[in-house]
């Protein structure tokens, strides 16, 4: 059996959609959700799923292996970043090669980067009047958004679409596409 954690800053409708997806799996499970923000309501979520969650700070995750020791407990298989908003250390990306990945909102590379996430994303698309915007699932490197992409689904964008539109479009790509992607990877 496969082992996920994911790594989480918000409301965590895409780790509850993860751990729903494998909980009756025979590939995988999520053995754990990992978060930056103890106030997330991914916490919530995983205490009604029963999940194993936990809440890190900066210091934990970029100057000591308190947070690369849990990972190397847990033995993950691939480690999800699901709205994860900080920059995943080097150090960490070296004990998992090939094992991080993200789902970023739009299509890469377009509107990826530092503080390119959530709805600075998808204002952007509709003030450059995009025709089309997408979701991305890709590898994690050392720079926000710049690894292997693995799979891209597109929307189209209409002339009256507002931000809050785009979201709603963007979420149902994530909800639909992002387990199986994860599934795949693991198979």
């Amino acid at each position: 059996m496969k082992r996920i954690v994911i790594f989480a800053s918000g409301s965590g409708s895409n780790a509850e959609n993860l751990i729903k997806f494998f909980h009756n799996s025979d590939n995988a499970s999520v053995i754990q959700v990992l978060t930056n923000n103890p106030r997330a309501k991914v916490l919530d979520r995983c205490k009604n799923l029963n999940i194993s969650a936990l809440s890190f700070n900066r210091i934990a995750f970029t100057k000591t292996n308190d947070v690369l020791n849990i990972l190397k407990a847990t033995q993950p298989d691939l480690i999800v970043l699901a709205g994860f908003l900080w920059k995943f250390p080097e150090f960490i990306l070296k004990e998992f090669p090939n094992k991080v990945i993200n789902i970023h909102p739009a299509l890469l590379p377009n509107y990826g980067g530092k503080g390119m996430y959530g709805m600075n994303v998808h204002e952007a698309v509709v003030k450059n009047k995009e025709k089309e915007t997408g979701i991305t699932i890709h590898y994690v490197n050392e720079n926000y958004d710049e690894g292997a992409v693995i799979f891209q689904a597109k929307c189209d964008v209409s002339a009256n679409d507002t931000a809050e539109d785009v979201a709603e479009k963007i979420h149902l790509l994530e909800m639909e596409y992002f387990p199986k992607i994860v599934d795949e990877l693991l198979k």
